[in-house]
């Protein structure tokens, strides 16, 4: 049966977006434009995700929070033009699951939304979308690129390329395999697209560690490559 996620958002072309992109990875969506109608909507379809607005008109996304975690453990994302450090806390401190900037990134929210219902249900995936290597942390649950113990920000293509290739380490591929598999069969873009996503992931893996590295094989392609201390 399908999954449902509820929508409180008073942008209606935002709105429109997520609930698109939603209904296409399978879910059943309903929205509402208010935090009032929020709630009302939250009791009649009870929804498995809540993706949550903070400025909302008759209930703020603050208060429409409160109210669902006294009564529901429903995970809730936060969507929300608000980016201060204290406004994330706050979401997190009165029960939220995720916080989302808008206007998000579809692929980047669609992977959290998964990222957050796999661990309400204790599934055994949460794992293996977290790499770890020498200073270096990929982490697809959360869309999080640590370098040396330091968050860095990362557009979400970046992200899941560098997650591509250092999950089959010293494994070369072709600028068309990543294509295919990375930006998917329908992408009508041309090779050099990932040489430029390699060349800012380069920017800023730079120095982290002598332990691995992201290579360049020329005439073939890009791969991760461990040194044969850490391959073994």
């Amino acid at each position: 049966m399908a999954k449902k996620a509820l929508v409180i958002e008073d942008d209606g072309n935002i709105a429109e977006l997520v609930r698109l992109y939603l209904v296409k990875d399978g879910f059943e969506v309903a929205v509402a434009e208010n935090g009032a109608l929020g709630i009302s909507a939250f009791e009649k379809f009870q929804p498995d995700i809540v993706l949550l607005d903070i400025m909302l008109p008759v209930l703020d996304g603050w208060q429409v929070c409160r109210e669902l975690r006294a009564v529901s453990k429903t995970p809730i994302i936060m969507l929300t033009a608000r980016v201060t450090t204290e406004d994330k806390v706050k979401g997190l401190e009165l029960g939220a699951d995720d916080y989302i900037v808008k206007p998000p990134e579809m692929p980047e929210l669609i992977a959290r939304v998964h990222a957050v219902l796999r661990r309400y249900e204790g599934g055994d995936e949460t794992a293996a979308r977290r790499l770890t290597f020498d200073n270096l942390v990929i982490d697809m649950d959360s869309f999080e690129l640590l370098l040396d113990g330091h968050r860095v920000d990362a557009p979400p293509k970046e992200m899941e390329l560098l997650y591509h290739l250092a999950s089959s380490p010293n494994r070369v591929y072709t600028r068309n395999q990543l294509l295919d598999e990375v930006w998917g069969f329908d992408y009508f873009g041309d090779s050099r697209t990932v040489d430029v996503h390699i060349k800012r992931l380069r920017e800023k893996l730079e120095g982290i560690s002598d332990k691995w590295n992201l290579k360049t094989v020329w005439g073939v392609g890009y791969k991760f490559e461990l040194t044969e201390e850490n391959a073994k």
